[in-house]
């Protein structure tokens, strides 16, 4: 089983930034890609960034420009950015993990509990 480990959410104010991280552990897997996801009262699941094994990132054209999306040399830790925040960013935050496991031989998709982001003045 591939195990994330999210931090980072909180309470902040309108215009200030918070730095969400997510840790991967387990055994028998390679990690594909890593991004993050948002939930927001009555929304659906949205995506809001990822970033692949080659680097290569993609953003919600909501958040472009204001988030960044980076992770460690070994790939297993994955962070968001988050900058000038606003209350429509206020939602849960889920951490995914793309990846291959060698007990499935297949790729598959694997979820943080999510981390809980609130805007608001």
């Amino acid at each position: 089983q591939v195990q994330l480990a999210e931090s980072g959410g909180g309470l902040v104010q309108p215009g200030e930034s918070l730095r969400l991280s997510c840790a991967a552990s387990g055994s028998l897997f390679r990690i594909n890609a890593m991004g993050w996801y948002r939930q927001a009262p009555g929304k659906e699941r949205e995506l809001v960034a990822t970033i692949s094994s080659s680097g290569s990132t993609n953003y919600a054209d909501s958040v472009k420009g204001r988030f960044t999306i980076s992770r460690d040399s070994a790939m297993n830790t994955v962070y968001l950015q988050m900058n000038s925040l606003t209350p429509e960013d206020t939602a849960v935050y889920y951490c995914d993990c793309f990846a291959y496991k060698y007990s499935v031989q297949g790729l598959r998709h694997y979820w943080g509990q999510g981390t809980q982001v609130t805007v608001s003045s």
